[in-house]
Order: structure tokens, then C-alpha cells, then sequence
């Protein structure tokens, strides 16, 4: 999920920024944010850098990059953003004006926008915004309009039916030359000096606006106002106080340059000419004149002040030069950074990749060993033919003992050893020649205390000659715990041998300790034991307490 809105704000700043720095600015800007959380300063970088209305869609794809504890906060700083029309019609007769200011027009490469409101007029009654782009007019697009002809057409018709969509930006041109730019509606400023073309004012100085004010003058004998009045531009007209005396009436009552004055008297001020307002003015020595204060002051701006503002212009534009080459070098580190990551991330997936090619080659030669184990097992202890010569012999398990009598050498062996003298046995040689123990055979060499505590342990040396004829049960998986020898067949090597009876733990076949063997293991190491070359098989064995034994399997 986030990484399908990553991909989709990346995609959108691609799609609306071609400027590389303003994008790494972005990103850079968006980083200390999610570094300090501080929201305001983010919206305020932002601003910086989503500059003109094609732009602001660009706030709806970062939303989602801010935290849902910070979201409405966010939608409240940033400008609203809709696509719905809004239709409000208006009476231009109507006393007031209309109540608004428009900026913009073809011949400025820029739509038609309100810049102004007058407060309680018309235009703000109807719910009006500065910001809103005016589409339609009276049904008619003006989108390929001059600002002469869009106030041409408002000024011919008594109901003004205006259609707009709230963007938010105000369009700031000062000149032919000069590139267009855009302000927030929270920061706009009008920009001053005749001619500039960005400003008409559309009979709005007839409202009621919170910097509206209204002084009382009573002339005394010859003395005057103390004031001059001035016409403005084309494309902000009106009367405005041009110059006020220091001390006079006009400086008493409150009177500054810039100050509009939109009534004197009673005689709306919004439409007379220079030479009329003059006739108004002298007309009586009680005056009641309503201003707007401001309205026109940049209109007065002195040399000093004009290059003041133009400084001032100038160092934001080298701070906002300044933080993107910042970013660009942010960038360029946090690129590099992000290309060591890749680089170690692929080291990590080589090695990663090599210890698994060794893993499967491991289990493949595990699984071959085992494939080859259970062969062994297979031909050692599976079905087959009868052996064709004495040396093919086998250690087959059998399900129950023969029926035919067997010799019970432990009871023999029990008779012979009443008088305790057990070592003088082992130490006693049978026909064939061969000792039943191992004289010298040392159990601690192969075992631990642990596994040998009170057993009886001895070293057997049985010579191959037919078949083993022993019959093992037991394992390690079993109840017993153990490989026990559960019977001794006649005339078997076992048997001749005469070392070895029922009852008796298997420990070792030649060498290989059977303590923690499995049954199946235990036989297959008897049988791979037997049948291997060589002409004695060694085992070892803890013999078990003289007992009398029956011809009978016992089962567990």
C-alpha cells in the first residue's frame, strides 16, 4: 500500500514538475518534514515550490504521505481544493456595485480571477471567494477573453450571472515582460504603479468593508481639507487621496495616502471622473466622506519604497535559490546513500543466493546417502535368493524361534559357573581354537562411565563360518530401550561360538556403538558386518545375569 503511493506522487510530481531542482526541493522539504513534524513549515515550503494553479494537485498526493493525526490539520492549511462550478448572480444597479475586483485576462496568459471582496457587498453575500476563477459569464466562456472586453460585457448587462470554480491563486503581472507569476490568496499584495493592466475594479467601492471608515469635516472660514485626490489607472480605478498635509483637517480626522473614497455625501464615488469628485468635494463645507484605507496605496509608493519592496522580492527569490540548491545537494547525498544501499543489498543477495546453492548441494548429498543407506539395507536385509555357498550369509530377524531343540548355553554356563569362577570360562578355549573374550579388552576405551555403570562388559570374536543364526529384538524407539539378543539358533556361529545367549545387550559391532541404535539400524549393521570381508566379526556385549531360558520368543 504505501509503496503504491509513493509511486503514484512520484508519478504525479514527474507528470507536473520538469524543473529537476524544484523536484528535489520537493522531496527534500517533505524528508525534514517527516524529520521535525512540524506541519505549518511544510505547507510553507510547499507553497514555495506547488507556485502556479496546474500545480495543486500535487497537495491531494501528498496527503496521503502525512500522518492521519496531522491530516485535518494539513486540509485546513493548505488551499481547498474542488472541482465544482458555482453560479452567482448579481444586480450590476444595484447601489452597492457588485462588490468585487478582478486581475487577469487573456493578454496576461491567464484566466479571469477575483482579487478583491468588499465585505457584506454582493459578491461576498453570494458566497464570492477571492481566488475563485471566473469561467462563464452570462452563459458565455470568457476563457479566451482581455480583461477590456470581460469588463465590456459586465457593464452591458443589468443581471450579472457569474460562474466561477474556487482555485485558490491570484495571477501577478506587472508588465508585458515580466513573467507571469502566482500568490496564495493569504499572501497576495497588489502590485503597484500605473499601466500594470493586473487590477480592475468592477464597481466595488460601494460595499462595506472592515477597513472602511467614515470621517466628518466641517470647513472654518477659508481654511481647506488639506488633502489632494487622485484618479487611478485603467486597471484600478476609483478616487484616492494622493498627498495630506501635515497638521491639516484631512491629518486630524485620520485622512492617509492611499485612502479610496468611495462616498462623499451621500454621491457614490465608484464611477465619477476626476473633475466631478473636485465639484463634490468643494460643494459643501460639512462633509461626510466614506474611505476605504488602503485600498490605493501602492498606487503612491515612493522611488525609495518601490526599490525597497523590489529588495525585498529579490532576497525571497535568492532564499527560495538557495534552499534548492540546498536540496540539490541533499540530494545528491541521500543518491549516493541510496546507491551504497543497493550495493550492499546486492552483495547480501549474492551471498545469499551462493549459501543456498551450497544448502541444496548439501541436501542433494545427504539424500544421495541415504538413497545409497537404504540400498544397502535393502540388498542386505529384503528379500531374497537362498545363499548359494557358505559365504553368503545373512542376520535375519526371526518372527519366532525354530521349533527344533536349541542349546541353552547360558543355563550350561550357569551349571559350569556355581562357583563363581567366571573368568576362568572366558578364559577357556572352545574346539576351534579362538577365546569366547577378548583377555585384554578395555570397555572404558569405547564407553563412557555412564554407559557402561554395572554392566558386565565383554569383547566377542565370533569366526565366520556359515550363518550368524542370531535373532535380535529391542531398539532404542522400543519399551526395552536396548538391542537385546532374543535367541541363539543350533549349530549357527553364534552358537558354536558359545560366548554369547539370550538376554545378552549388543553394544558394538565392529566398532560402531549401538547404545542409541533403532532396531532396523542395529540389524543392518549386524548383517553389513557378517557379510563384509574378513573372516571374524567383533561384538560387544553386557551379559546378563545368570538366569534359566526357555525355548520360547518373549515379546515386548
Amino acid at each position: 500500500m504505501e509503496r503504491r503511493v509513493a509511486r503514484e506522487f512520484r508519478h504525479k510530481v514527474n507528470l507536473l514538475i520538469d524543473n529537476e531542482a524544484e523536484k528535489d526541493y520537493l522531496y527534500d522539504v517533505l524528508r525534514m518534514y517527516h524529520q521535525s513534524m512540524n506541519l505549518p513549515v511544510l505547507v510553507g515550503d510547499l507553497k514555495l515550490v506547488i507556485n502556479e494553479p496546474s500545480r495543486l494537485p500535487l497537495f491531494d498526493a501528498i496527503r496521503p504521505l502525512i500522518p492521519l493525526k496531522h491530516q485535518v490539520e494539513y486540509d485546513q492549511l493548505t488551499p481547498k481544493r474542488s472541482r465544482k462550478l458555482k453560479e452567482v448572480r448579481l444586480d450590476r444597479l444595484n447601489p452597492e456595485g457588485l462588490g468585487l475586483s478582478v486581475r487577469g485576462g487573456v493578454e496576461f496568459s491567464c484566466g479571469l480571477f477575483i482579487s478583491q471582496l468588499v465585505k457584506g457587498g454582493q459578491a461576498d453575500n453570494g458566497g464570492l471567494q477571492v481566488g475563485d476563477e471566473i469561467v462563464r459569464i452570462n452563459g458565455y466562456s470568457i476563457s479566451s477573453c482581455t480583461h477590456e472586453e470581460v469588463i465590456n460585457l459586465i457593464r452591458t448587462k443589468k443581471i450579472v450571472s457569474i460562474k466561477v470554480r474556487y482555485i485558490g491563486m491570484i495571477p501577478v503581472k506587472s508588465s508585458a515582460d515580466e513573467p507571469l507569476k502566482w500568490q496564495y490568496v493569504d499572501q497576495f499584495v497588489s502590485d503597484s504603479g500605473e499601466g500594470k493592466g493586473s487590477v480592475a475594479g468592477l464597481a466595488s467601492s460601494g460595499g462595506r468593508d472592515n477597513k472602511e471608515k467614515k470621517v466628518f469635516i466641517s470647513l472654518i472660514g477659508t481654511k481647506g481639507m488639506g488633502c489632494s485626490i487622485s484618479s487611478g489607472p485603467t486597471q484600478k480605478p476609483g478616487i484616492f487621496i494622493s498627498n495630506v498635509k501635515p497638521g491639516s483637517l484631512s491629518a486630524e480626522v485620520g485622512l492617509e495616502v492611499g485612502d479610496q473614497i468611495v462616498e462623499v455625501n451621500g454621491v457614490d464615488f465608484s464611477n465619477v471622473d476626476h473633475k466631478e469628485a473636485v465639484r463634490v468635494l468643494k460643494s459643501s463645507r460639512t462633509l461626510t466622506i466614506s474611505v476605504v484605507a488602503g485600498a490605493g496605496k501602492e498606487l503612491f509608493m515612493t522611488e525609495e519604497e518601490r526599490q525597497r519592496e523590489a529588495h525585498l522580492r529579490e532576497q525571497e527569490r535568492q532564499e527560495l535559490m538557495h534552499q534548492k540548491r540546498l536540496a540539490l545537494e541533499t540530494n545528491k547525498i541521500i543518491k549516493e546513500q541510496q546507491e551504497k544501499e543497493r550495493l550492499r543489498k546486492l552483495e547480501i543477495s549474492q551471498k545469499a543466493a551462493e549459501e543456498e546453492e551450497r544448502y541444496r548441494r548439501e541436501i542433494e548429498q545427504i539424500t544421495a546417502e541415504e538413497e545409497k543407506f537404504k540400498k544397502e539395507w535393502e540388498e542386505d536385509w529384503g528379500p531374497k535368493e537362498p545363499p548359494k555357498s557358505l559365504k553368503t550369509v545373512t542376520a535375519d530377524v526371526h518372527s519366532a524361534p525354530r521349533s527344533k531343540h536349541k542349546k541353552d548355553l547360558k543355563g550350561v554356563a550357569h551349571d559350569q559357573l556355581e562357583t563363581d569362577d567366571m573368568d576362568e570360562v572366558n578364559m577357556k578355549q572352545d574346539k576351534q581354537g579362538f577365546q569366547k573374550y577378548v583377555e585384554d579388552f578395555d570397555p572404558y576405551s569405547m564407553f563412557t562411565p555412564d554407559q557402561i555403570m554395572g554392566k558386565d562388559v565383554r569383547l566377542l570374536r565370533i569366526k565366520k563360518e556359515g550363518s550368524l543364526d542370531l535373532a535380535v529384538e529391542g531398539g532404542i524407539d522400543s519399551p526395552i530401550g536396548k538391542i537385546v539378543v532374543s535367541a541363539i539358533y543350533e549349530d549357527g556361529a553364534a552358537d558354536k561360538h558359545g560366548g554369547i545367549v539370550k538376554g545378552d545387550e549388543i553394544l558394538a559391532v565392529n566398532g560402531k556403538i549401538l547404545i542409541d541404535s533403532k532396531l532396523a539400524e542395529a540389524q543392518a549393521t549386524l548383517a553389513k558386518a557378517w557379510n563384509m570381508g574378513g573372516d571374524w566379526i567383533d561384538l560387544v556385549i553386557a551379559a546378563s545375569p545368570p538366569k534359566e531360558y526357555d525355548d520360547e520368543m518373549t515379546f515386548f
